[in-house]
């Protein structure tokens, strides 16, 4: 039996980016002694307090079928958080509750886009972006960016790749690069969508991780609240990664279609993880911050042991729990690099170029083990790069 070219042609036919990672899972099941700076995992894990939140919550009966939108209360906790950070007035009834932030991106190309429709995206991306847009019928198309502007899309770029396309995607803070899009960037974004009448799907998982600058959500400039759809998560702010809790936030016709989709398809997240994250808003932005702050002091440290050598070199770490490495100064690529690296020291980091083609020539680090491990690969990396130079 054949299957369907959605299915069989999320990839693209190429590789999942993911290559490196795969083979230092096969190290360390070899017995090998890994240091991974990979994926975007804490270090620490979802805290007791909202764990036991969530055991009070399940022995207390909440384990049926909850609310399909999600539950009333949490709703509302999520609406009032954008409301009191945006600016923008933001109820129950803009938000659907989802399993995580990637089944909100999911959804949220769903609402935007028709089969054939062509749906663009920033690269770098975060891995899923293309494939995510393919699931759903679309056609992916890069806006590429540069190093010399931090990875940021031009106002040119934007426009240029507009016409004929249904939605926009965007990630500020963003993963990989770090980069914290600034405002004129977003004001640009804005005007495009709005003069090539676009959906903005803006994915703001890292919101609360914010080392230089500001986080401006573009949902709060004007004219734009009614065309975009905003995409968050409790996973990174929270350290609930497994929980798999996240949501959309959008107008309110279109959050009721996606109810509609999310009935068909997910049917809603267990109530007693939906009480827990509503537990963990309720706690207040002092523990979002504490979540955070390893990840502050890291790039910190990153800054420092970067200095006074050329072989390395950061873009600009504004926000994320990654950091952005530029080692085109050895002459190799990013694959060729983490490749190398992995083989010699038994340091994982992911290739610049499994986040697109922009990215060439740079190796993403996630922050996410102990400063002292961290800074010792860190090093560790830094002497190899020197290395290579010819």
């Amino acid at each position: 039996m054949e299957l369907s070219s959605r299915i069989t042609n999320i990839t693209g036919g190429g590789s999942d980016g993911w290559g490196v990672f795969y083979k230092a899972r096969r190290m360390i099941d070899a017995g090998i002694n890994v240091t991974e700076l990979t994926i975007g995992e804490h270090d620490i894990r979802t805290a007791p307090d909202i764990l036991r939140a969530m055991y009070d919550a399940a022995s207390g009966g909440h384990t049926g079928y909850a609310e399909v939108p999600g539950t009333a209360s949490l709703r509302r906790a999520v609406a009032a958080r954008i409301a009191e950070r945006t600016g923008v007035p933001t109820t129950a009834d803009n938000v659907l509750i989802t399993p995580g932030g990637q089944a909100a991106l999911f959804a949220a190309h769903m609402a935007a886009c028709n089969p054939g429709d062509t749906a663009l995206f920033v690269d770098p991306y975060y891995a899923t972006y293309p494939g995510t847009i393919r699931g759903v019928g679309a056609m992916p198309k890069p806006i590429v960016t540069a190093p010399d502007t931090n990875f940021e899309p031009t106002a040119d770029a934007i426009n240029a790749a507009a016409p004929g396309a249904k939605s926009l995607l965007i990630n500020t803070p963003n993963n990989p690069t770090g980069v914290v899009y600034s405002d004129t960037t977003l004001g640009a974004i804005a005007k495009t969508c709005q003069d090539h009448d676009l959906w903005l799907i803006s994915d703001e998982v890292y919101d609360t991780q914010v080392w230089q600058g500001t986080h401006t959500s573009p949902r709060a400039l004007p004219d734009m609240a009614d065309r975009t759809l905003v995409v968050g998560s409790m996973s990174k702010s929270h350290a609930m990664t497994g929980s798999r809790v996240g949501w959309i936030c959008g107008p309110e016709a279109a959050i009721n279609h996606l109810i509609t989709l999310a009935t068909h398809t997910t049917y809603g997240v267990p109530g007693y993880i939906q009480d827990a994250a509503e537990f963990a808003l309720g706690q207040g932005i002092e523990v979002e911050e504490a979540v955070a702050a390893p990840f502050r002091r890291r790039r910190d440290l990153t800054i420092d042991a970067l200095a006074g050598q050329n072989a390395v070199r950061a873009v600009p770490a504004q926000g994320a729990m990654y950091v952005m490495l530029d080692i085109r100064a050895t002459g190799l690529s990013g694959d060729t690099f983490a490749n190398a690296l992995l083989d010699a020291e038994h340091i994982a980091v992911m290739p610049g170029e499994s986040f697109g083609q922009a990215a060439a020539g740079h190796v993403r680090v996630a922050m996410t083990i102990d400063d002292d491990a961290y800074i010792a690969a860190l090093n560790r990396l830094i002497q190899f790069a020197q290395t290579q130079i010819k």
